[in-house]
C-alpha cells in the first residue's frame, strides 16, 4: 500500500527539502534518508532538472516515501509535479490557484502561510497542511496563538531557520511537522554525510513522541 502524508508524518514528522540535488545523485540520498527514519522529500523546483529528479523518486521510493516538489508556484507547476508522480506540493507561498489544483489532482498542498489571514485562505482553498515559513523569523510563540483559532485537523509545519535543537519547542507550541533544508542536505554533499544528519534529525523528532 502507497504510504499517505498523514502515515509518513506519523512514522516521522519531518520533510526532507532537498534543494539543489541533481538527478544521478538523487536515489542514492533518498536512500540515506530512508534508512534513518525519514519518510517524506521533497525537491524544489529551482533545482537542478527537478522534475526528472522527482520522477525518479516516485519511481524507485514512492510506495514507501511520501515524495513530490517544492517552491511550487503556479497551478502548472502542479501539473509538472503531478505528471511525474510527486504526491505532496510545498510552496512558500498562499496560492488559492496552487492549492485548488493540488485538490483537483487528489495531492497533497502545503501552502506557505505567516498570518491567520493567509492560514484561512489556504483553509478555504482546501489545504489542510499548513506550512509556516519563515517559522525562525516568527517563533514557536506565533504557532502557539494561532493554533487557538486553527481548526484541529489543520497541521503545522514548521519550515525555514529549524533544526534538531529547536524542534522540541515547537513541538510543545503545536507544529507537528518540520520541514528541513540545510540541517539534512546541501548541494554536493555525500549520502553519508545525509545519512549523519538525518540520523540526527529522526533521534530528534523521536525523542518529541
Amino acid at each position: 500500500m502507497t504510504l499517505g502524508l498523514d502515515d509518513a508524518l506519523a512514522e516521522c514528522p519531518v520533510v526532507a527539502i532537498i534543494r539543489g540535488v541533481r538527478p544521478d545523485e538523487i536515489l542514492a540520498h533518498a536512500e540515506a534518508l530512508y534508512v534513518a527514519g525519514v519518510r517524506g522529500v521533497e525537491v524544489p523546483l529551482n533545482s537542478p532538472d527537478p522534475l526528472h529528479s522527482i520522477r525518479k523518486l516516485a519511481e524507485a521510493w514512492g510506495e514507501r516515501m511520501v515524495v513530490g516538489a517544492g517552491t511550487v508556484l503556479t497551478a502548472a507547476g502542479v501539473d509538472d509535479v503531478a505528471a511525474v508522480g510527486g504526491r505532496i506540493i510545498v510552496s512558500p507561498n498562499t496560492s488559492r490557484e496552487v492549492i485548488a489544483r493540488a485538490v483537483e489532482l487528489k495531492l497533497d498542498p502545503a501552502p506557505g502561510f505567516s498570518t491567520p489571514t493567509e492560514a484561512f485562505a489556504a483553509i478555504a482553498a482546501g489545504a489542510r497542511h499548513l506550512k509556516l515559513f519563515p517559522a525562525v523569523s516568527f517563533g514557536p510563540a506565533h504557532v502557539k496563538q494561532i493554533k487557538a483559532v486553527l481548526p484541529p485537523e489543520a497541521v503545522v509545519w514548521a519550515v525555514g531557520g529549524v533544526g534538531p535543537a529547536q524542534m522540541a519547542d515547537w513541538w510543545s507550541a503545536g507544529a507537528r511537522a518540520f520541514g528541513l533544508g540545510g540541517e539534512l542536505y546541501r548541494a554536493g554533499q555525500s549520502p553519508d554525510e545525509t545519512a549523519e544528519k538525518a540520523r540526527r534529525v529522526v533521534a530528534a523528532a523521536r525523542a518529541l513522541r
